[in-house]
């Protein structure tokens, strides 16, 4: 009688590639995907990229091509760092083999908004550090493109530091507190002071800044929802659509760093974690907290 054994659970598997050319792309990303066809108990493996890389991978792959999806990357990367992780856990939950078995090779948009801007940069870096513990219940291999000739050398020297397998990695938690060390911008004078952040008060003023319906909806969702880290004591608002923002005020430290990025359960989320949903539908909310954590600052566009 044979015996079929199931294959070892395995820890999430977090690399990174940073090449020049187009051969050194193919290099990486080649044997990567021939790893995911080979895997047991795997779905095929997806492609993220530049449409330009996935026309390289096609050409070289032949009829393998196949049996591997090819997303491109304008296509999955739609909006914040934080959507990108609730984009990447649905994607999981729907297709991915037993205990999160699958090859993702992912090249976000480094030269558009992942790069844009201090503030986008510092919170895609969260991002990838941020991965290794949201995804360690997870048997995922996931391979990060960062093509130096799109990419800003100093966002991947600081992703190097993000990576297991770069030489350079550091504690997850230690990076995003570095990230989060940073003081945010002071609020303006004249920013709208809210006698509480209630969901009908932020979408009212959130139209009233031009911020379209659908957008003043879940604008107004994310600050209600973020409200529930702890009692808020200021409410304050400013700027025009798209970049509206909130910052809250609180009457105690929140320290947790995964705060609005941990899945609630499939019962009603503890405080804190309601931010999933909203992440998932809002593309364009990021969450700051303030280096001594009193306060958290929502960005929207």
């Amino acid at each position: 009688m044979t015996v079929r054994t199931t294959p070892l659970r395995k820890a999430f598997d977090h690399r990174m590639t940073a090449p020049g050319t187009d051969e050194a792309f193919l290099a990486a990303a080649l044997p990567f995907l021939a790893e995911g066809l080979a895997a047991a108990d795997e779905p095929p493996p997806v492609a993220i990229a530049a449409p330009a890389k996935l026309d390289a991978l096609r050409d070289a792959l032949g009829a393998d091509t196949k049996a591997i999806t090819l997303v491109p990357h304008t296509d999955w990367y739609t909006g914040s760092a934080a959507n990108a992780v609730a984009r990447a856990a649905g994607h999981l939950a729907a297709h991915a083999g037993p205990d999160g078995r699958i090859h993702l090779l992912m090249e976000p948009v480094w030269n558009g908004r992942a790069g844009r801007s201090t503030r986008e940069s510092a919170e895609w870096l969260r991002y990838e550090a941020l991965a290794n513990l949201l995804f360690a219940p997870t048997s995922t291999t996931a391979l990060c493109v960062y093509d130096t000739r799109t990419t800003a050398p100093a966002l991947v020297a600081a992703a190097r530091r993000a990576h297991p397998d770069s030489g350079a990695y550091e504690d997850p938690l230690r990076l995003a507190a570095e990230l989060d060390a940073s003081p945010l911008p002071r609020p303006p004078a004249d920013a709208r002071r809210l006698p509480a952040p209630t969901t009908d008060a932020v979408r009212s003023w959130a139209a009233g800044q031009r911020l379209g319906a659908a957008d003043a909806e879940l604008f107004a969702k994310a600050v209600t929802e973020a409200a529930s880290l702890a009692p808020v004591t200021t409410t304050l608002l400013w700027g025009e659509a798209p970049a509206c923002v909130c910052e809250l005020r609180l009457s105690r430290r929140v320290d947790d760093p995964l705060a609005g990025f941990v899945p609630p359960p499939p019962t009603t989320p503890p405080p804190g974690q309601g931010l999933w949903f909203t992440r998932q539908v809002c593309a364009y909310v990021d969450l700051r907290r303030t280096p001594d954590g009193t306060a958290v600052r929502l960005q929207y566009g």
